[in-house]
């Protein structure tokens, strides 16, 4: 089976594609505090890593493999990264400065279930509210349609806050008030759809 040609380009490619996926991944749960989790994974990934650099070493005179090897790392990085977005672990922090101060924007995103803190600012041409606001980054999409929808002119800065402690906020994450904001809008939005179909 190794004698292929084609088959041994593909195994290589698929190799270093879980390899330095899994290497993404354990980077970002070192990161995150996860170190156990990031050891199981640094230990298959090692393996994986093994084999698949064996393999080329091997077979070092074919110069499709090293392509093949190449391509596979390129993809991986690719792989690893939208696996790491989906997972979306942790929190993001994000500074919102709305020109309008008399919006009551801190209410809105607090309502939906958004830690918010806000204070007045001044600005070049006047008066600003500014505020700091913690989500689930899960969530953070949704946070910016939510921002823009209050106020389409407001200036974003998110950030991922390195620890978090104290606060009355977790608590209200556990309950599930973002999540349930987030289904009651997305129900909206099919239920919209329904009604008025493009």
């Amino acid at each position: 089976m190794l004698e292929n040609a084609f088959v041994m380009v593909v195994i290589i490619m698929a190799i270093n594609i879980v390899y330095v996926s899994l290497s993404t991944l354990r980077v970002i749960l070192t990161l995150k505090g996860r170190r156990y989790i990031a050891a199981v994974i640094g230990t298959v990934e090692i393996v994986i890593y093994t084999v698949g650099l064996g393999i080329v070493l091997d077979n070092l005179g074919e110069i499709q493999n090293i392509v093949a090897y190449g391509l596979g790392y390129g993809i991986g990085v690719i792989v690893g990264s939208m696996i790491e977005e989906k997972l979306a672990l942790g929190y993001i922090t994000v500074n919102v400065i709305s020109s309008n101060p008399d919006i009551s924007f801190t209410r809105q995103l607090r309502d939906k279930g958004y830690g918010v803190t806000s204070w007045y600012a001044y600005g070049m041409d006047g008066d600003r509210l500014s505020m700091q606001i913690l989500s689930p980054r899960k969530y953070e999409l949704h946070l910016y349609e939510t921002i823009k929808s209050i106020d389409p002119k407001a200036f974003i800065i998110a950030y991922e806050p390195k620890q978090i402690h104290g606060g009355f906020w977790v608590k209200k994450v556990k309950k599930g008030k973002i999540i349930k904001s987030v289904e009651k809008e997305e129900q909206k939005r099919a239920a919209d759809e329904e009604s008025f179909p493009s």
